[in-house]
């Protein structure tokens, strides 16, 4: 007789049940330190030596027994790409003989979650640099940095990867801060919009995309990193949480991770209001909150809220953090410690699991047909890869279009006596530090600057042309004598006198001046990188200041991580061009700016201040923080948030307002007509700022509440009808409810936010409206007409 056997499949392989069921069935066979393992990540490539890639690197990574831990399962892979150099296909085929070791080990076959850091592109050797953060942010175009961030995503799942730690979403509050250059800009509307295109860029290649840092990182005290934070409720509302609030309703991201630092003595890592109380009870989120490197130990080691790692570990468990990254340090046997001897309910590790194992079953990680092998791998031959090393394009043509496209949009004109774009110079002097420095366009979350430089051995990866080397090519027939006169952070001046001579026998000079960015005070921008004041790092002022002083026409360059003071250059430069590190493709950006190829159009994300001792310097500022006739200290900016020029003009006329009476429910409606004026095609961004002269509390003088960047012919017009939801005049009463207050609202039409060119008085009627979480965020631009020239 014979017989047949029936393979029963397991229910949390079952395609065809719930999510939340196939969860349940698999938590249910867990036992407490199968539980655990999924709660944590290892980082197998971190380095104990040599400079720190995250903040105490070196003390806090112990070796790892990955024969020990795997039986129990692991939940997270921390930067199998981007601990140190190695080629895409190697790495690749290296993570997936990882997963299928992960897999294999443990009882119910479940892979690894492999994260990587996506801030400017994906973080490993090879792969496109693009622009930094603040670079999207003075390009005002939210559809073009959705693009970017698809492509990003795109890479890294072709790889293996399933999870991106960006975007930061952090506002600007002090330049002075180092990680300026990671952040979008000053002001949380265009950082919540820039920071929406960016996650759904990244989800739509099926990234998990990871908002940071949650939350007030930015506003730290003196801009010193991981320093505490003391804001009051309705700075945290109304300005740090916008953009959060924004994302997550409108982005659909599906992790977070809590910030470093603590706000008014509470650590973001332990504060369950936050964590739990405004992120999922208010917000409705359901996906993870992973841990910033070390987070959860340094509420032992820094903060001193927790006596022991076990107590650590239960604090932000019971705050409401998922996933310690980058590697197990307090969710391991201390944490199954605090559970075993009652300090913490095994009830608070199965809500955490079920997050993440929801996460993984989304992923496609608990299917029964579930294969480790990446997309760029699938037609290899994984077991016997013969001459696989160099088969996966990570820098590609058309990422760097793309990335290029973003560098001509985001550098801004900030200055121009009409000395550019340059009449073909018969004799060009190029002095400053950055002028030679393949470096200079890079943040310090790019490879080569975040890894790469420990390595200096290896080759960089990607073609990094200086902006020497773009001159050149940009202008063939011109004489150009370059000049270093210092270097960026050296403080030398012995060079100085060399490149004044060089100076005075140009046509005109260019300085090329900016940042190096770094780690942890290896560079003069970047995390750990803060600055006591915005004078230009070294003797870049020295060099400015005596170059300047010449007869030769000078243009001022700027490739850096933040706004500087620019003394001289104010007055004294014929032009200034800056240029926010700006990828792999901003040299040559940058040159075509400089010939007039490319009509700038990029706008100042945060404002540069006048004088390099006074911060903060941000627009968003109340009346009692502008300039005034009793402190001696002026704090206005000398280019504002918002500014830019081109080489065209445009013209600006009011076309039809809607009703000056709306209730506060309601939607005003602004009319503008646009033309430009010029002889060559450009860009204008037109952008929206309401002012409130009288409210309830104290309100910034004007805020950012919508833009669009509107291209024209020349001689060429359009009409836009722009309406306004009442939603966005909003802001937190004093009962700590957001509210549209009734009365006077202005709104302005303007070309910065100290520029506002037309203005229209809306009278806000009826009873005081609380709104929430499904409020209006944006205004809509209609084109009504569009006439040739």
């Amino acid at each position: 007789m014979s017989t047949t056997s029936t393979k029963i499949t397991p229910p949390w392989h079952d395609v065809t049940a719930s999510a939340s069921d196939r969860v349940e069935a698999l938590l249910s066979a867990l036992t407490l330190e199968e539980k655990i393992a999924q709660l944590f990540g290892v980082w197998v490539g971190a380095s104990t030596e040599g400079g720190d890639v995250a903040p105490h690197q070196n003390d806090m990574d112990d070796v790892i027994d990955l024969d020990a831990l795997l039986p129990n399962g692991l939940g997270q892979l921390t930067r199998p790409f981007g601990s140190a150099p190695v080629d895409p296909a190697l790495g690749a085929l290296s993570l997936l003989r990882s997963q299928r070791r992960i897999a294999a080990s443990n009882r119910f076959g479940i892979p690894a979650v492999a994260h990587e850091e996506c801030l400017a592109g994906f973080a490993t050797w090879g792969a496109t640099a693009y622009p930094v953060p603040l670079a999207w942010g003075a390009s005002f175009n939210p559809g073009l940095i959705e693009r970017m961030s698809h492509r990003i995503g795109s890479d890294m799942r072709s790889v293996g990867i399933h999870q991106g730690l960006a975007p930061v979403l952090d506002v600007v509050r002090d330049a002075r801060w180092g990680r300026v250059e990671e952040t979008i800009g000053e002001d949380p509307y265009l950082i919540g919009t820039i920071g929406t295109a960016y996650v759904r860029g990244l989800e739509s290649a099926g990234i998990v995309a990871t908002l940071k840092h949650f939350v007030g990182y930015s506003a730290s005290k003196a801009g010193r990193n991981l320093a505490p934070v003391s804001v009051g409720p309705r700075e945290l509302a109304d300005v740090l949480l916008v953009p959060f609030e924004m994302v997550m309703r409108e982005g659909k991201p599906r992790s977070v991770m809590h910030s470093y630092t603590d706000i008014d003595g509470v650590p973001s890592a332990a504060d369950e209001s936050l964590l739990t109380g405004v992120l999922r009870d208010t917000w409705g989120f359901d996906g993870t909150v992973v841990a910033d490197y070390f987070g959860i130990a340094f509420l032992k080691l820094l903060h001193g809220v927790a006596g022991s790692w076990g107590e650590a570990a239960a604090l932000a468990l019971t705050a409401g953090v998922d996933v310690e990254l980058p590697t197990v340090k307090t969710f391991g046997a201390p944490l199954a410690e605090a559970v075993r001897s009652g300090d913490l309910p095994e009830t608070v590790i199965d809500r955490a699991l079920r997050r993440v194992l929801r996460q993984k079953v989304e992923l496609g990680l608990l299917d029964p047909d579930w294969d480790a092998t990446p997309e760029a791998l699938r037609d290899v031959d994984v077991d016997n890869a013969q001459g696989i090393r160099g088969t996966i394009d990570l820098d590609n043509a058309g990422n760097r279009a793309v990335a290029r496209e973003i560098a001509e949009q985001s550098i801004v004109l900030v200055s121009n006596d009409g000395i550019l774009p340059l009449a073909a110079p018969r004799r060009i002097a190029v002095v400053g530090p950055t002028t030679d420095d393949p470096f200079a366009v890079l943040g310090c979350y790019s490879f080569p600057a975040h890894v790469g430089v420990q390595h200096p051995d290896t080759p960089l990866g990607i073609n990094l042309p200086t902006l020497l080397d773009s001159l050149r090519i940009e202008f063939p027939e011109a004489d150009i004598e370059y000049v270093p006169g210092t270097t960026i952070d050296g403080g030398e001046t012995a060079g100085i006198s060399a490149a004044v001579d060089a100076a005075r026998r140009a046509d005109v000079v260019i300085v090329a001046l900016g940042d190096r960015a770094g780690l942890f005070g290896r560079g003069t921008s970047g995390e750990g990188c803060d600055v006591e004041s915005l004078r230009l790092p070294g003797a870049q002022q020295d060099l400015l200041d005596a170059v300047v002083a010449t007869s030769t026409p000078a243009v001022v360059t700027l490739l850096a991580g933040r706004p500087y003071a620019l003394g001289s250059a104010v007055t004294g430069a014929s032009a200034i061009v800056q240029a926010f590190f700006a990828g792999e493709e901003g040299t040559a950006a940058l040159a075509g700016i400089l010939s007039g190829r490319v009509n700038p159009s990029g706008r100042l994300p945060v404002s540069i201040p006048a004088s390099e001792g006074t911060q903060p310097s941000t627009y968003l500022a109340a009346p009692l923080a502008r300039s005034n006739g009793v402190s001696s200290i002026d704090p206005t900016a000398v280019f504002a948030f918002g500014h830019g020029i081109g080489y065209t003009t445009f013209d600006w006329s009011s076309g039809q307002h809607g009703p000056g009476t709306v209730e506060v429910d309601g939607t005003a409606t602004l009319g503008l007509r646009l033309r430009n004026t010029g002889d060559r095609a450009g860009t204008e961004v037109v952008q929206i700022y309401v002012h409130d002269p009288v409210a309830s509390v104290v309100r910034p003088v004007q805020r950012l509440v919508g833009f669009q960047r509107v291209d024209l012919k020349p001689g060429e017009s359009v009409e836009l009808s722009i309406h306004v939801p009442a939603d966005v005049t909003g802001f937190t009463g004093r009962n700590g409810e957001r509210v549209v207050e009734p009365g006077e609202i202005v709104l302005g039409l303007g070309a910065s936010s100290t520029d506002i060119r037309i203005t229209h008085s809306v009278q806000l009627s009826g009873e005081a409206r609380v709104v929430g979480f499904d409020r209006a965020f944006h205004p809509s631009f209609n084109e009504i007409a569009r006439t040739a020239s």
